[in-house]
């Protein structure tokens, strides 16, 4: 089993990473292989409504200048999906945006690829928003059929230079139990 999280923050190792890191630890200690994909460095255009990937149904964008095809058959492969995304203007980052359109769109036109896949959201917020973007990430598991796993509370952590999180004990436990319930439901529906 496999579980690819993709984190669509502008800043690499930031604390939208130490989340996702922390939920990836429990996974692995669970024996789940995982995979950690930064966006950040990259620039992702969102849909242009082209509609070439349902005519084509061949699992690829037509948009090809960015990474968005290789996240698209990193989210086939794997049992298991996490996005990830700091709070911006009380909502996701654009390059999460574009990733969730672009994917969502090629996916469910070629039969649901991902349906019955496990997803969990991962929000880093300074303040505001956490909920909003929560909401976001998981329309897009539910609009695609996966199944979405929870946690003790919403799946977010706080804080705002890189490296405060860390002092986000409830957010950190929060990722911890996230993580242990994602390895769950995988052994259930995959094991």
């Amino acid at each position: 089993m496999k579980v690819v999280a993709f984190n669509g923050s502008p800043r690499k190792d930031g604390n939208t990473a130490i989340l996702t890191e922390t939920v990836l630890e429990r996974l692995r200690e669970a024996g789940i292989e995982t995979e950690h994909v930064q966006l950040a460095g990259t620039r992702l255009a969102g849909c242009i409504a082209c509609l070439k990937c349902r005519e084509n149904k061949d699992l690829h964008c037509a948009v090809k200048s960015d990474v968005v095809n290789v996240c698209i058959e990193k989210m086939v492969a794997a049992e298991g999906i996490i996005i990830a995304s700091p709070v911006y203007f009380a909502d996701l980052t654009a390059n999460t945006k574009a990733l969730i359109e672009r994917a969502g769109y090629v996916t469910r036109g070629c039969d649901g690829a991902l349906r019955r896949k496990v997803g969990a959201a991962v929000v880093a917020v300074r303040r505001g928003g956490a909920v909003h973007t929560f909401d976001s990430i998981n329309h897009f598991f539910q609009i695609s059929e996966m199944v979405v796993v929870g946690s003790q509370y919403w799946n977010f952590g706080i804080g705002n230079q890189i490296g405060e999180v860390r002092d986000d004990e409830e957010g950190l436990a929060t990722m911890r139990t996230l993580g242990d319930t994602m390895a769950w439901a995988l052994q259930k529906l995959y094991g």
